[in-house]
This record gives C-alpha cells, sequence and structure tokens, in this order.
C-alpha cells in the first residue's frame, strides 16, 4: 500500500469516526471513544485526553487507553512545565522521540501508573481559536516513531473530538440545570401542599365564625362581615387551585365517577356568575338542548373546570360585553363553549395559556388578578377525563375556549348516579 493509499485509508476511517463522535453525547463514555480510536489510528500503546480545568488552570487527565482502574484519571498536569501544557498555550502539536531528553516531559504521570514514557505526540483540542485540552499519543507500537503522518491523523480527530466534547458538555450542563429545576419544582410543590393545607384549618374556622356573627349581630356590621366572608372564599378557592394544580402534577388526582346531567351543571354554573356579570355591566347568555345531556365523569372538577371558564371570560370582558355559554352533543362527546367579546389573546400567547403561572398581560401591566393556574388546572383535569381543550382567540375581538369531555371515562367504575332521572325514578 502506498503512503497515499495510506493516508486515504486514515482519512476514510476518521469521517466514520466523526460521525460516531457525534451520535455520542454523554461526555465519559465519548472521552474513552476518543482515546481508543487515537491509539487505534496512531498505532500507539497508550493514548489519553487532558481537558482543562477552568476552576484550577490545570490539565487533568480525564480518559486513557490500558488505564481501567481510573489511576491517570483527574492527576493534575502543570500548564507551565510540561509538554501537554506547552501544546495548550502553543495551539501547536509536538512530537517526541524520546522524552529522556526534553526538559518539559512531566515525568510525575508515569511514577503514580508505573508505566515508562519513551516518545510521544500530542496535539491540542481547539474550539475557534480556543483551547480546552490535549489529546496524546504514548509509544509507538515496536519502539517506531510517531511521524508527520501520524501528526495529521490526530490532529484531525482532534479537531473532530474538540467539537464533540463541548457538545457534550453543553448537553451535560442542560441536563443538570433541568434536573435542578425539577428538584426546585418538586420542592414548590411540597411547600404549596404544606403551605395549603396549613391555611386550609384555620380560615375553615375564619368561615364558620364569621358566618354565625353575621347571624347574631345587627345590620350596622354586616358589610364589614360580608366582606371577610368574601375575602376568606377568595383565599379558600386560592388554596383550593394550588392544592388541584399540586394533585395533578404529582398524579394523586383521583376521579370520582358518577352520572349526572350536565346541562344542569351547566345552567347552574352560568346562574353563580349572572350577578358577578350584571355588576361588571355584561350579558351571560346561554345556549343549553332542551333535553338531559348524561355523562359520566367527576361532577366536582367538572363544575371546577366550568367555573374557571366562565370566570376567565367575565373577568377579561369589558363593560358592555357579552359571554355566551353553549352546550353541544354529538355520539360520544360533549362540548362545552365559554366565548366571550372581551380583549383576546395574541396569536403567540394561545398556545401558552394553559401553561402554569402563564399570564398573556405583563406583570407590570397587568390590570386582572389571578396566578395564571386557572386554564392550567382545566387543562389537567379534563384530559384525566380522556377529554381535551383548546384556545382560539382574536385579539380586541374575543376569545373562545371549547372543552370536550367524554361520555363516560373509558376503564371507569362510576359510582351510583346522582341523576334523578335514572333508575326508573
Amino acid at each position: 500500500m502506498t503512503s497515499e493509499e495510506s493516508r486515504a485509508r486514515r482519512l476514510e476511517r476518521i469521517l466514520e469516526i466523526s460521525r460516531e463522535l457525534t451520535s455520542t453525547v454523554a461526555l465519559e463514555p465519548l472521552l474513552h471513544k476518543i482515546v481508543e480510536m487515537a491509539g487505534q489510528l496512531t498505532d500507539s500503546e497508550v493514548a489519553s485526553i487532558l481537558l482543562l480545568d477552568a476552576r484550577t488552570g490545570e490539565l487533568r487527565f480525564r480518559a486513557a487507553t490500558g488505564d481501567p482502574a481510573g489511576q491517570l484519571r483527574d492527576i493534575p498536569v502543570p500548564v507551565e512545565g510540561s509538554v501537554a501544557g506547552d501544546v495548550l498555550t502553543s495551539g501547536e502539536p509536538a512530537i517526541i522521540s524520546d522524552v529522556h531528553t526534553d526538559p518539559r516531559h512531566y515525568g510525575q504521570v508515569g511514577k503514580v501508573v508505573g508505566r515508562e514514557t519513551h516518545s510521544m505526540l500530542a496535539v491540542p483540542l481547539s474550539i475557534k481559536d480556543r483551547c480546552i485540552g490535549v489529546l496524546e499519543a504514548i509509544n509507538k507500537h515496536g519502539a517506531g516513531e510517531f511521524d508527520h503522518d501520524d501528526v495529521e491523523t490526530l490532529a484531525a480527530l482532534s479537531a473532530q473530538a474538540a467539537v464533540a466534547i463541548e457538545n457534550a458538555r453543553l448537553v451535560g450542563a442542560l441536563q443538570e440545570a433541568y434536573d435542578r429545576l425539577g428538584e426546585l419544582d418538586r420542592l414548590k410543590s411540597d411547600f404549596i401542599a404544606i403551605a395549603s393545607h396549613e391555611l386550609r384549618t384555620p380560615l375553615s374556622l375564619i368561615l364558620l365564625y364569621a358566618a354565625l356573627l353575621r347571624e347574631q349581630v345587627g345590620e350596622a356590621a354586616e358589610p364589614q362581615l360580608d366582606m371577610v366572608l368574601r375575602a376568606s372564599a377568595r383565599l379558600k378557592s386560592t388554596i383550593e387551585t394550588m392544592l388541584n394544580l399540586r394533585y395533578l402534577e404529582t398524579g394523586e388526582m383521583e376521579l370520582t365517577l358518577t352520572r349526572f346531567d350536565l346541562r344542569a351543571t351547566v345552567r347552574e354554573a352560568c346562574e353563580d356568575y349572572e350577578d358577578i356579570a350584571g355588576t361588571g355591566g355584561l350579558v351571560l347568555m346561554t345556549s343549553l338542548p332542551a333535553d338531559e345531556v348524561l355523562i359520566e365523569a367527576d361532577k366536582e372538577k367538572v363544575r371546577v373546570m366550568l367555573d374557571n371558564l366562565i370566570s376567565n371570560a367575565v373577568k377579561f370582558t369589558p363593560a358592555g360585553g357579552r359571554v355566551q355559554v353553549t352546550l353541544c352533543c354529538q355520539a360520544d362527546e360533549v362540548e362545552v363553549t365559554v366565548a366571550d367579546s372581551g380583549i383576546g389573546i395574541r396569536p403567540e400567547d394561545v398556545e401558552q395559556v394553559f401553561d402554569r403561572f402563564y399570564q398573556a398581560e405583563d406583570h407590570m401591566t397587568r390590570q386582572h388578578g389571578g396566578m395564571g393556574l386557572g386554564l392550567s388546572i382545566v387543562k389537567g383535569l379534563v384530559e384525566l377525563h380522556g377529554g381535551r381543550v383548546r384556545a382560539e382567540s382574536v385579539p380586541g375581538r374575543g376569545s373562545r375556549f371549547v372543552l370536550v369531555l367524554p361520555v363516560s371515562v373509558a376503564g371507569a367504575t362510576p359510582a351510583p348516579s346522582d341523576s334523578p332521572g335514572q333508575n326508573g325514578k
């Protein structure tokens, strides 16, 4: 085989190696793969990688062939007074035929692993003029010497390896950040659960005694007590919202299924918001079927979904506007649509309105209250039922939220019906 053919074979192998390296994103397996390939391509006894430690300014061995016990790992090599350090600083490869005649040779490594170094080839691992480490080949097999072809081959490998190492580091950093966020999210959920449970008991007592006092005191104190009751009810609703979110996140939310008339439940929800809508100068309208709409679902959680959708529509619709609630039936699904003539949602926000804590309004200019949890809870609850929800909106012209529920939840065993029209009654 001629030297040109040999060179072509090596370059072809490097292309294959490049594809292998780009498919490995875990740093440790990647480093071991690189040194194995470096040893094969240069026909050397040992190949190793040293990476620059940004905290200490030292080079440290991170992987080496023939080092199953990991003796070399994390051994520091000074940048000053070592071949690897000189290659790192200069950005140029180095060939040493006899390390004993080179004052830069750092002999401490050989003492640690009990292996003598005779010859060495070292090339920089560089990305955009920034050197992140050094790739070394030690002792050519058969007492041979490293030559220009070896330098060219190892330099080509190091160029691919440096990019792969940097990518693996970025992936690792991203995974660590993701894991930290997950832990923070878990701690937040635990805090919400603990705080909510701790608040519920005293809040229940406040509501109870405020209601009792209202019945006993004169008319003069009724407005103040009504204010206490309303504020306490809002706080209770906030606590229930946080608990619902937590149960959905942890998978602890359970459904209590019954057969009930959804038409009646929608009507009741709308009636409860008529006074609020009227006070705000809105018209709340309904379009409901003439007959019962029987479904199998968790009635309490369906009411939570309806309350969130209707209250949002009322909250974001200015005086003079209208809110329309429509119930439609299909073969195996029911569809509740809550449409309003309110401020609408920007196109870029429509897909995000169901995210936790998301607010379409800028937090510095918000005019409407809320924590941004209601729609997230609606999405979680409807999906728990095997249904779905979608949002449609035109800024300045209003929004439509469409809640789709199955007539019955697959694989579930319902509790006894609470509908008076069942069982022949």
